[in-house]
């Protein structure tokens, strides 16, 4: 679970550290909300549904992202519902970035609810990891900053294996574990 957690912000540092305008404008003239969904997509050379020194991100893959926002403000309720289909970039990131609702403030004030998922569609053309392994993904972290107005939901990794499970790099300890994990 670390691990999912630990590839999720990664590309959200990345994001973050390459989008400075939108913060100097942010903190300028606090705009409307932004809110953006991303998530990575990987392969997982080794079959064990988790990422080892072995795998690596993958470009090119189609997702699909499914959400629904609504916010209830003192007396209305807004809905948003939506269906994107995204591709990873060179970093196996995904992202999509959502209109603002009129008046609200994700990071502050209004109950936000939201629910958002993404499944695989199809790999990339040239790539020989292209079995569906982890497809589907409900579960999200979610990151505030009042002082961008920004939320971000990072949405748990998504992965591929290959068809064919390389057994001399992906071998186990005696207890069954990999012994090519990055965590202990």
């Amino acid at each position: 679970m670390f691990a999912a957690m630990l590839f999720i912000i990664l590309p959200l540092l990345l994001l973050i550290s390459t989008d400075q305008s939108v913060c100097r404008e942010a903190k300028s003239s606090m705009p409307a909300s932004k809110i953006t969904v991303m998530g990575i997509v990987y392969c997982d050379i080794c079959s064990s549904n988790t990422f080892s020194k072995h795998s690596y991100f993958l470009p090119g893959v189609e997702v699909n992202v499914d959400c629904k926002i609504e916010v209830s403000m003192a007396a209305t309720t807004e809905q948003l519902s939506l269906s994107v289909n995204r591709t990873t970039d060179k970093f196996g990131v995904y992202k999509l970035d959502i209109p603002s609702f009129e008046g609200v403030k994700c990071a502050e004030g209004h109950v936000v609810e939201s629910l958002c998922r993404a499944s695989l569609i199809e790999s990339a053309a040239a790539s020989s990891c292209d079995v569906p392994s982890l497809k589907m993904t409900a579960d999200k972290m979610t990151i505030k900053s009042k002082q961008t107005n920004q939320c971000i939901y990072c949405l748990n990794a998504l992965s591929f294996r290959p068809s064919k499970k390389d057994v001399t790099m992906c071998a186990t300890d005696e207890k069954g574990r990999p012994t090519s994990m990055l965590i202990p």
